[in-house]
């Protein structure tokens, strides 16, 4: 998403005006859906102050138009504030940048990042489909209409329950761990007297420069299987033994928020190599590779998020090189985009509750929310960037700048969501909004300290509606006995 300076007031343009590259792309590609190669536009990074969406009118802080003020008094705080023009226009980027520009590919929304149903309902009508990792995350893609041929189903640790759901409700892809895995399918495919489509997903043994508890393709990791060569035979007579079991390729996925491709380029070779050698020592052809996801945003404005292209444009040429060096079948290849749809397109509200100085040390400032709606600066000791607004919606910076640490409610040291930021001087009742909450903030939300979980509001064209509800404190004990 473009960040910018507020200097003037910004009126969000109908939707037919805008561009459809809302990230760092600065070109519209509605005009051309199917565009030729000489003809592809180049992306600009940009490095601004506020991002997309953020506008100042008539004294009044709005996101998409919608006063962030009215917001918070409507629906109180804390409170998720989601783009679904945000949100359309990366999967337009996605769809207009790889799926269309690369026949026979796909891309699956990766939904642990964000999963609501409205949201999943957004993403199908943009031509997504839908990644999960969990019954749960497939009840609900299903309920949200998505088609079972379009769900890919992850995950290290599946249990019979899940893998009996995915196999009796057709869901399109199983990406296999490990190697139990598969007599495991087997044995419900077989039940259902239906085949089950699959995948391996392969650890390419690359560390991503990344936090190394979002990383996932080392080979000390948690997820896939290892590509050692005494491991093959073992996977290759699994795939002999079960006949309800349709191995269709290869996927793999090294890491989140990874801001430069030299991890995804250096996993992809291994990966492509490994391929090589189950066509030519076994007789296995890749016919599909899903690339997983992990490309990063923008958090704070000092560190530009590449796009799109950074990424997909080497690595599909790479494995388009490697199909005509080796006589091989281009596979229909995939990308899960999950942080990237859904990340920048998110803000958070919060109020300022008390503020506290400790001379010479530190100036608290604690809001009403924290580590129970965004657990990822004490997990990951993730960063975001954050703006001080009135409780009259106004952003405040005719007042001293000061120095201050944003400290969350919950009753834990380490719940702290912005240190050392410079900030107008907060008072009690002013608003603190967090950008780029879109991802892994919702979705990874707690009642810890018995907490309701907030609301989520989606914005659109100067309009608000509710898409999921505040907790209500007696469901904290519904389940109770």
């Amino acid at each position: 998403m473009p960040w910018r300076s507020i200097v003037a007031p910004v009126r969000p343009k109908p939707r037919s005006e805008r561009a459809c590259g809302m990230a760092v792309a600065t070109y519209c590609w509605h005009r051309h859906r199917k565009p030729a190669r000489q003809m592809r536009a180049k992306e600009v990074h940009v490095n601004r102050a506020f991002p997309d969406g953020i506008s100042i009118e008539q004294g009044c802080t709005r996101f998409e138009g919608v006063d962030l003020a009215e917001l918070a008094a409507q629906w109180g705080t804390p409170l998720y504030v989601m783009s679904e023009r945000i949100v359309r226009d990366r999967c337009a980027q996605v769809r207009q940048r790889f799926i269309e520009w690369y026949p026979g590919s796909r891309a699956y929304y990766a939904s642990k990042a964000f999963q609501s149903l409205e949201l999943l309902r957004i993403v199908k009508e943009e031509g997504l489909g839908v990644d999960v990792v969990s019954g749960g995350e497939l009840f609900a893609a299903l309920k949200a209409g998505i088609e079972p041929e379009q769900i890919v189903f992850h995950g290290n640790a599946k249990t019979d329950e899940e893998l009996a759901y995915a196999v009796d409700s057709g869901t399109g892809r199983i990406a296999v761990d490990n190697l139990d895995e598969i007599y495991r399918i087997e044995q419900h495919a077989r039940r259902a007297n239906r085949s089950q489509a699959i995948w391996f997903r392969v650890t390419p043994g690359v560390d991503s420069h990344t936090h190394r508890f979002i990383s996932t393709g080392s080979l000390d990791s948690k997820f896939g299987i290892p590509l050692e060569p005494s491991e093959t035979p073992r996977y290759v007579k699994a795939l002999q033994d079960c006949p309800h079991v349709q191995w269709k390729g290869l996927h793999f996925h090294i890491g989140s928020q990874l801001m430069d491709n030299r991890s995804h380029l250096a996993a992809l070779s291994i990966v492509l190599d490994f391929a090589l050698r189950l066509a030519k020592e076994y007789g296995l052809v890749m016919r599909e590779l899903n690339m997983g996801g992990g490309f990063g945003i923008t958090c704070l404005p000092q560190e530009p998020a590449p796009g799109l292209d950074h990424f997909i444009e080497p690595m599909m040429a790479m494995v388009q090189d490697w199909s005509r060096q080796y006589d091989m079948p281009m596979p229909a290849c995939a990308i899960e985009p999950g942080r990237w749809i859904v990340g920048e397109a998110g803000l958070t509200i919060y109020r300022v509750i008390a503020v506290k100085e400790i001379p010479g040390i530190r100036t608290y400032v604690a809001v009403d929310g924290g580590m129970g709606d965004n657990i990822r600066p004490a997990l990951y000791g993730a960063r975001y960037h954050a703006a001080l607004v009135s409780q009259a919606g106004s952003l405040q910076n005719a007042r001293p700048l000061r120095r201050v640490t944003i400290a969350g409610r919950y009753c834990e040291s380490g719940d702290i969501l912005v240190q050392d930021i410079e900030l107008p001087e907060p008072h009690p009742g002013d608003l603190v909004v967090l950008f780029s909450t879109g991802a892994y903030c919702m979705a990874m939300s707690s009642t810890y300290n018995r907490v309701p979980r907030p609301a989520l509001v989606m914005v659109n064209e100067g309009t608000a509606r509710l898409s999921i509800r505040r907790e209500r404190w007696e469901e904290l004990i519904s389940r109770e006995l």
